[in-house]
């Protein structure tokens, strides 16, 4: 029977409490600190294993059920643990992060106070050429010297912006209606706290290859810098089970038995029957699909019949 009575000591993790409010460069001025966090490892353990009294006394026996958990998906226990962080970060950059509607936020203000007077600038060796196969990526970067001619009409155009900004407020011009003409690449500064497992998904999510890459470098270091130390076997748990991992469907778990058994001509029949393949003009063409399968098994040592 629980004692009613029985103090409990808050779950402290002492490497993060050593990076508390320590500040983490991110691109040309941004940052990210820690302001405070609730629950580590443990707090996963107990909450999964509420039911049962109190928990496991072994490490290895801790790691084993966050790692089970983890990989059924079984997420209730990690939204035990939470995360608060001071972000600053480029406008552009923001938009895309706030689409996280799981969190609770608090952001700098430009109605109540002046803006931040920074914003992100591109090195001549940043500029990236849109994707030819993602119409919301990046493709290879652009040369040096158009992105020498990029650069310097960023830094007019900024600073123009940043000018007719300083004249309407010095003009009295309320700071609501002076801020509109701000260029997206201006800072902001947030509060983000979060928890641990919409955490996990942002990570996922913004992490990955494909993601922006100012808002990967955010993810990044949120990730390798915080959370491998704040929960470290969620953490090796998370890379193992869902951002190293690979998921395949139910069509592709077909094609992979069949290349298995070396049925390539089956399954390039499947794979026109489901419509990854098309042929016209005798030229067959391949779907999104067929692609990011076709990367999937050239992990696995195995090749596509088309």
């Amino acid at each position: 029977m629980t004692n009613q009575t029985e103090t409990l000591p808050r779950p402290q993790c002492p490497e993060l409490d050593e990076i508390l409010g320590v500040t983490f460069p991110v691109l040309d001025d941004g940052f990210i600190r820690v302001i405070d966090y609730m629950g580590t490892d443990n707090s996963i353990v107990q909450a999964a294993r509420v039911s049962y009294g109190a928990g496991t006394k072994k490490v290895s026996e801790d790691r084993g059920l966050i790692r089970y958990l983890l990989r059924h998906r079984h997420t209730t226990p990690f939204e035990m643990c939470e995360l608060k962080l001071h972000v600053r970060v480029p406008m552009d950059c923001w938009r895309q992060w706030i689409r996280h509607r799981t969190a609770s936020v608090n952001e700098y203000s430009t109605r109540y106070s002046v803006a931040i007077d920074a914003a992100r600038t591109t090195a001549p060796d940043e500029w990236r050429s849109q994707s030819e196969i993602n119409k919301q990526g990046s493709g290879s970067g652009i040369d040096a010297e158009t992105g020498a001619q990029l650069s310097a009409q960023e830094t007019e155009l900024q600073q123009q912006c940043k000018d007719v900004y300083q004249s309407r407020i010095d003009q009295g011009v309320a700071r609501e209606q002076a801020r509109k003409d701000l260029p997206l690449g201006t800072y902001t500064e947030a509060y983000w706290k979060v928890d641990l497992h919409n955490l996990l998904h942002f990570l996922a999510l913004r992490m990955d290859e494909h993601a922006q890459y100012e808002i990967r470098e955010y993810a990044k270091l949120i990730g390798e810098q915080i959370v491998s130390k704040w929960v470290p076997h969620t953490w090796e748990a998370f890379l193992d089970y869902r951002f190293n991992s690979m998921y395949l469907s139910d069509a592709e778990t077909q094609l992979m038995a069949l290349l298995a058994q070396g049925r390539d001509d089956d399954a390039k029949t499947l794979a026109f029957e489901i419509g990854w393949l098309t042929e016209k003009a005798g030229e067959v063409k391949l779907s999104r699909e067929a692609r990011e399968f076709r990367d999937k098994v050239d992990k696995f040592g195995l090749g596509v019949p088309w």
